[in-house]
């Protein structure tokens, strides 16, 4: 039978670039590109040193062998909420009683470094499997919801899995499946729900074993040794990305096919009959429109259907996203052709922040809406649109000023810190100055040089619209200036300099 919200996976694998997206309907809603020489660290685990200790911020820099000291804050520290013996304790030691300069330790990156901001980093390890997530150093008393401990190991439970019964029933499937005396933490996954006990029984052998790898490593390992290497993009595809609605992964490349095959043999061999090799005559992403859906995840404004439009402005501390009606005009009233641009909005909001991998702290200024009916139409719709992001997000409701936030938990880089780069005319500003503006500075400065040197002649250098307007609406000013200064000023049109751009040369 036709499932309404099948998904599909296409991977497309080159020597230098992995790039996957999630397609849901034919509809992209998800793109991850990985560069081979750009991988991102989060998820690995290295030997680190402590270089210093902050008590005031109660954090602590960590040299992990990384261009930049990685940032380590005390809530991330297990061993501050243990004693000297590995008992757990109720209240966090300072992170002075705990670390000091020099201590090498296993630190794990939470987040790549991002802009002028070195890596975030935690001692609370964690290991990624299919079905299961395992904490080797998580050992906090584990209470029901009546506040009583936990027999056995310590078990969570995905948060997706909403229904209580399926939770317990879940739960006391993994406990049976562990040593009784098993230390640390097991987190089931979404996966693990509909998973045997056979595959659950597997993923917890792979995880120790990874785990009593790394621990055989880390003897003697130097600062900035890599212990473990969160597995590539295709592989982290598999494991994330693929489930039961997944009806195929495309793969653009007979060989990956092979290796992804092989790593599903042994973790998911229920994802092995989905694995296909793509053997089209155009490229794969060409073919679905998929390279246009990059194109526009990377550009300012993203039209709506209706004739709206979102602009996507991301800075350094957050991102804000503005709703506007364009052309768009409903037949009923005003009020209706904002309260439907604004659903039109929600849904492609919550679309567009999973293409761009948008993180951190987003203001959506919607459209001003009267009707409070309307303004939790909109929450709702947006809140229900969220629901499909493997990411955790969090939504607040309509503000005094008509803005709704969103925290969405960022730890690789977005798609546009990726791929773009700040323009070096505008230097990120995304303005330039005009060639009026320029043509002005130009006079000044000619003015202070000849004040401070005695040249027998000026050159100015400049782009082809700024000489353009010296000889033109400007010239007037500039001979002017001739007469005033009694020295000649000879103009060069230079094709190559950016907007605003020129040079003035003395002779």
């Amino acid at each position: 039978m036709f499932n309404p919200r099948s998904e599909e996976i296409f991977l497309q694998a080159k020597p230098f670039e992995s790039r996957a997206v999630r397609l849901i309907q034919g509809v992209v809603q998800e793109i991850e590109v990985e560069r081979t020489s750009q991988r991102g660290l989060v998820g690995n685990i290295v030997m680190g040193r402590v270089s210093r200790i902050l008590p005031g911020m109660q954090a602590a820099f960590i040299d992990a062998g990384f261009a930049r000291t990685g940032f380590l804050h005390i809530a991330d520290v297990w061993q501050a909420r243990h004693d000297a013996q590995g008992h757990y304790i109720d209240t966090a030691r300072p992170i002075e009683k705990v670390l000091y300069e020099g201590q090498q330790l296993l630190v794990q990156v939470l987040k790549d470094p991002i802009g002028s901001k070195g890596a975030r980093l935690s001692t609370q390890l964690s290991i990624a499997g299919r079905l299961l997530v395992y904490m080797p150093y998580d050992a906090r008393p584990a209470f029901d919801e009546n506040g009583e401990p936990l027999p056995g190991p310590r078990v969570g439970i995905s948060q997706r899995i909403e229904e209580h019964e399926a939770r317990e029933h879940l739960r006391a499937r993994i406990v049976g499946l562990l040593d009784p005396q098993e230390h640390g933490q097991f987190i089931a996954r979404t996966q693990a729900e509909d998973a045997t006990d056979e595959a659950i029984a597997n993923d917890i052998r792979y995880l120790k074993q990874r785990w009593e790898a790394i621990r055989a490593g880390s003897n003697g390992a130097a600062p900035g040794t890599t212990l473990y290497t969160e597995l590539n993009l295709a592989q982290r595809v598999l494991r994330d990305w693929v489930g039961d609605k997944t009806i195929r992964v495309l793969v653009e490349d007979p060989y990956k096919v092979d290796g992804l095959k092989q790593f599903a043999s042994q973790y998911m061999p229920e994802v092995m009959e989905r694995i296909e090799n793509f053997t089209g005559e155009r490229p794969l992403f060409e073919l679905h429109n998929i390279e246009q859906e990059i194109e526009g995840a990377l550009k300012r404004r993203v039209d709506l259907k209706s004739g709206g439009y979102l602009i996507i402005d991301p800075t350094e501390a957050l991102t804000i996203i503005d709703v506007n009606t364009g052309g768009y005009v409903s037949g009923r009233s005003f009020e209706d052709t904002v309260f439907k641009t604004n659903l039109e909005a929600a849904h492609t909001i919550a679309r567009q922040l999973r293409l761009r991998n948008l993180g951190g702290i987003i203001l959506v200024d919607f459209i001003d809406m009267h009707e409070e009916s309307h303004q939790k139409q909109v929450h709702d719709e947006l809140e229900q649109a969220l629901l499909d992001d493997r990411v955790r997000v969090r939504i607040s409701g309509f503000s005094s000023l008509g803005l709704v936030e969103l925290t969405r938990k960022r730890t690789r880089d977005s798609l546009a810190y990726q791929m773009l780069h700040a323009c070096p005319s505008c230097e990120g500003d995304g303005r330039v100055k005009t060639s009026q503006t320029v043509c002005y500075e130009i006079l000044r400065e000619l003015s202070r040089m000849a004040r401070q040197f005695n040249p027998s002649e000026f050159k100015v250098l400049a782009a082809p619209d700024i000489i353009e307007r010296f000889l033109e609406e400007d010239a007037s000013f500039l001979n002017q200036l001739i007469d005033e200064l009694g020295k000649p000023i000879s103009l060069s049109v230079e094709g190559q300099y950016p907007p605003g751009g020129y040079d003035i040369v003395l002779l």
